[in-house]
């Protein structure tokens, strides 16, 4: 039987990465938590962007896709899934919803665990969703040559729902009493939840929202502001390769949680750090909107695309921002290339 005893980590030393690391997070959190209205006002726009983002990108790491045009409509409740990957995405968007508006309220129970998986599949046609699994799954890899292999062979299902239980009793004892910060807690809860693998499906989607749910329970509120999501999307292979090292020796409670712990660190400093750009680009901001744009794009190291600046300067509509590209085109500052949904700009100084 998995044993949980977070207790472990209340002694063990921490190696330089990972205490920089979380150095920069305190800091950042302690530098952005303290915005002046104006700047806090500015943000929403931020909001926006990032739940689209977060709902995209989860769902995109797991395959499931949709058009961008069925995107914007689906977000916009205007129209009903039309199969299944457009009904596990509205899913996730009532999960991800339901965090960000009560986390406060959400405790850390195997109870809440599974009602957030039923609305995970809450439009779904599947009839899995608040269920533990009841057949044993796998982790497995593709190789170059097509050829899988299991990766990893998770917690068996009838062990699966006191194992929950437990991880997160731990948990919550560990984050109270142990005096273990939570950002190095977090990620080793997400971690465990990964190798018990608890879901038929979903487990990877899961693991996402209740990373969201934690960091905002402990303060660490960037998951509004920035993606965490698209993050762990374009930096996926490292993901994948963080939460294989650390999964060897799991049932025989002889793992190191370190690389995944290391991981997710630089996660959430990257976006910490991206939201703070954002924030430094708002404060730069003046009066005229040209120099808004002009002002956000010189914190734009190589391409950046129209979406880029808009969430760059959520005080402007997008018709401004279009005309205020088009005027440093003109005007020689930025050169355009691609056309459409294609296009991207890249600066000229």
């Amino acid at each position: 039987m998995k044993n949980f005893n977070y207790s472990k980590y209340l002694h063990r030393s921490w190696d330089n990465e990972i205490l920089q690391y979380v150095s920069q997070i305190h800091e950042l959190k302690g530098r952005l938590s303290a915005l002046e209205p104006s700047c806090k006002f500015k943000t929403k726009k931020l909001v926006e962007v990032a739940k689209i983002e977060s709902i995209i990108f989860s769902n995109k790491i797991e395959g499931i896709v949709t058009t961008s045009a069925r995107y914007k409509n689906i977000m916009s409740e205007s129209a009903e899934p039309k199969n299944r990957d457009e009904q596990e995405i509205l899913g996730y968007k009532n999960v991800l919803g339901i965090i960000h508006e009560s986390h406060d309220y959400i405790p850390l129970k195997s109870s809440y665990i599974l009602q957030l998986h039923a609305e995970l599949y809450k439009y779904s046609e599947k009839s899995i969703g608040g269920k533990f699994k009841n057949v044993q799954n796998y982790i497995a890899e593709t190789r170059a040559d097509g050829t899988s292999f299991v990766r990893f062979e998770p917690l068996e299902p009838f062990l699966t729902p006191d194992a929950v239980t437990r991880l997160c009793e731990e948990f919550n004892v560990a984050s109270s009493k142990y005096d273990v910060d939570p950002l190095i807690l977090i990620p080793i809860f997400v971690s465990d939840f990964l190798c018990i693998h608890p879901f038929n499906d979903g487990n990877g989607r899961m693991s996402r929202l209740l990373t969201l749910l934690l960091l905002y329970k402990f303060g660490y509120d960037v998951g509004r502001f920035v993606s965490i999501e698209k993050i762990i999307e374009e930096t996926k292979s490292g993901y994948y390769d963080a939460l294989q090292k650390s999964s060897i020796g799991w049932k025989e409670d002889n793992n190191n949680p370190e690389y995944f712990i290391k991981y997710m660190l630089m996660v959430i400093l990257r976006a910490y750090r991206d939201f703070d750009a954002k924030v430094q680009a708002t404060k730069k901001q003046k009066s005229s909107a040209i120099n808004i744009v002009q002002n956000a794009i010189m914190t734009r190291v190589g391409k950046f695309t129209k979406s880029d600046v808009i969430v760059l300067c959520p005080a402007l509509s997008e018709t401004t921002i279009e005309r205020c590209l088009k005027q440093l085109i003109d005007s020689g500052k930025i050169e355009k290339h691609g056309e459409r949904k294609f296009a991207f700009y890249t600066r000229k100084d």
